[in-house]
């Protein structure tokens, strides 16, 4: 599933890294628990959280998380926004709540990480 048509199917916005929109993703993962986060071994998957603070970037940032999907209509900070830039993330953040985000996603056929 391309970044492109995750921001259409939870109509959400691209915050950054809006070049990037024709890459595919395969798996996802949500958790708003950034401890879980750090245990995850597989690359490229995209993180569902409503933990939108700079603490969440950082931890995207340590397991090498390059897709980063804010629900709950979380704002994402300038300094959130410039770190994400910084390390090459894309951000995108939709109204809608978690569990309605990843069921539509996964009915699209993202693949959970377990």
């Amino acid at each position: 599933m391309t970044i492109r048509e995750i921001v259409s199917a939870v109509h959400g916005e691209v915050v950054c890294g809006a070049d990037r929109l024709d890459e595919n993703v395969e798996y996802a993962f949500a958790s708003d628990l950034m401890s879980d986060v750090l245990t995850i071994k597989i690359d490229g998957f995209l993180l569902i959280t409503g933990l939108a603070n700079v603490q969440s970037v950082r931890t995207a940032e340590m397991s090498d998380v390059r897709y980063l999907l804010f629900a709950r209509g979380k704002e994402v900070t300038g300094e959130m926004r410039t770190l994400a830039e910084d390390n090459g993330m894309v951000v995108i953040k939709t109204d809608y709540s978690i569990f309605k985000t990843s069921g539509i996603l996964y009915g699209a056929g993202l693949k959970p990480v377990y």
